[in-house]
């Protein structure tokens, strides 16, 4: 069985027709088992009151003329049968007397209630083995016991049934295969208009916020439910749309004079410490709005992320060299809070390579070392550790500082969170935000994994497919560290 059938098997339509097609199996089988068990009740009513009321015309004949009126009676019933009639009398040893068996059939001596018995009966010539069904009557006369049989043929009820429990199995059999065929044949047209939308869901949750669900036309209920998806996805295009361009316009707009105040801000200390002047103040002035403005930065970077609009970017990028670029930008600072800052090389250059934005993903790559160096005690260390698996290249930030809880790991990647326990920490809550936009925008995954002590932030990227993959371009542009906040 190929994976497509066992994907159409698991279906939530094929377990719907499924059911119903047990259930009808079912239905089917109960209705037939009825009809034929009624039928047969009804026939064998009619076939005990035919022998009843020959027994009564008998009995009646052996009350008025006794035993050998009763022989008398019998043999002209067996020289002039019925259809499907039998007689027979016998003695005590079951001799037969009189009647058209040629021997008593084997039976249990049970007087008074109905039985059935198998008999022989010459039919052109040919031997034949019959079904009949017939009434045991003792008969006590002062020359000795007798027994008086009277039965009617059966066999072709016997037939009938015989044909009704070798057609049922394949009655309720044919029911399940074209029930499971017709059932696999719905599920399939079902499936696949399920995955023209999962596959547009998931187009449009890879960012393509332009992606519409298909309609086909046959104004079905997935034609309505197509309809319902587009016009909310069309009021949410809307709406991000107009969030996307307030912010960008807020950042750009709050930029510029943030931009131009922090110039004044330095030519007023320039004239203030040629005179001599404390210019503390104005630098902590210069501190706030560098702050400012690195955080209107992560925010139109986020934005420009999320829209995909440095798609174009995309190169082949040597992870192990992104590392090393960061490693060095960040030894000064990992010093400066006597943090042992280690980059660990697993394997070469060309095993690192992804096809990635190298701006982006150095930007990333800064923000997790910096917020590991900020919170890793003095005598800690910081670990950046490229990694290569089956299906995958990592890079990771391994440090021993408090960690995140748990709980709190879904959270904090969220824009503008921040623990309680580093409020007390510069910072604008946009690090991990920016970090999850690239691995978004790189398909890739931002794990977030306890290392006892400490936090393991790892880049999960995609392994690109094997091919001759050229050498990275240098590009000199290294992240600053205000970025990282």
């Amino acid at each position: 069985m190929t994976r497509a059938s066992f994907g159409l098997l698991r279906t939530q339509a094929f377990r719907i027709v499924l059911v119903y097609v047990l259930l009808f199996a079912f239905s089917v089988s109960a209705l037939l088992f009825f009809t034929y068990w009624n039928t047969r009740r009804t026939l064998d009513a009619q076939t005990d009151q035919i022998i009843e009321a020959e027994i009564t015309g008998l009995n009646e004949q052996y009350l008025r003329l006794g035993i050998r009126g009763l022989d008398e009676s019998v043999m002209y019933h067996s020289l002039h049968p019925g259809q499907g009639e039998l007689y027979i009398l016998a003695d005590a040893q079951h001799r037969v007397l009189a009647g058209n068996l040629d021997s008593w059939p084997s039976i249990t001596n049970d007087p008074g209630n109905f039985v059935e018995f198998d008999y022989e009966r010459r039919l052109s010539g040919i031997q034949d083995s019959r079904r009949a069904r017939g009434r045991l009557f003792p008969l006590q006369t002062p020359g000795g016991d007798f027994y008086l049989l009277v039965a009617e043929d059966v066999h072709d009820r016997d037939l009938t049934q015989r044909m009704f429990t070798t057609t049922l199995p394949w009655t309720v059999a044919l029911i399940l295969m074209f029930g499971l065929l017709g059932g696999a044949l719905m599920s399939r047209n079902m499936l696949r208009r399920l995955d023209s939308i999962n596959r547009t869901s998931g187009e449009i949750i890879a960012g393509n916020l332009t992606r519409r669900v298909p309609v086909s036309g046959a104004h079905d209920e997935f034609d309505a439910l197509a309809e319902n998806l587009n016009r909310m996805l069309d009021r949410i295009e809307r709406l991000m749309k107009g969030l996307r361009e307030v912010t960008d316009s807020v950042a750009h707009d709050l930029r510029t004079p943030l931009n131009r105040l922090r110039q004044r801000l330095e030519q007023s200390q320039a004239r203030l410490s040629l005179a001599g002047s404390d210019t503390s103040e104005i630098e902590r002035a210069i501190a706030e709005t560098d702050q400012l403005i690195a955080t209107f930065n992560a925010l139109l970077l986020i934005a420009e992320t999320d829209a995909g609009t440095a798609r174009g970017t995309m190169t082949p990028l040597d992870l192990a060299s992104v590392a090393a670029d960061v490693s060095e930008l960040y030894e000064p600072l990992a010093e400066e809070k006597n943090v042992t800052l280690n980059l660990v090389r697993s394997f070469g250059a060309k095993e690192a390579m992804i096809e990635g934005n190298r701006s982006l993903i150095s930007q990333a790559l800064a923000n997790l070392v910096d917020n590991a160096i900020k919170y890793t005690p003095p005598g800690g260390q910081v670990t950046i550790r490229p990694a290569l698996n089956f299906q995958s290249v990592d890079i990771c930030v391994a440090d021993s500082g408090p960690g995140i809880p748990q709980e709190e790991r879904p959270r904090v990647i969220e824009r503008f969170v921040r623990l309680e326990a580093s409020r007390h920490s510069p910072g604008t809550g946009l690090g991990l935000s920016l970090v999850a936009a690239v691995a978004h925008f790189h398909n890739a995954q931002l794990l977030l994994d306890d290392n006892a002590p400490g936090l393991t932030a790892t880049l999960r990227f995609p392994k690109p497919a094997q091919r001759n993959i050229p050498g990275p371009a240098k590009v000199p542009q290294i992240p600053s560290r205000d970025a990282a906040e």
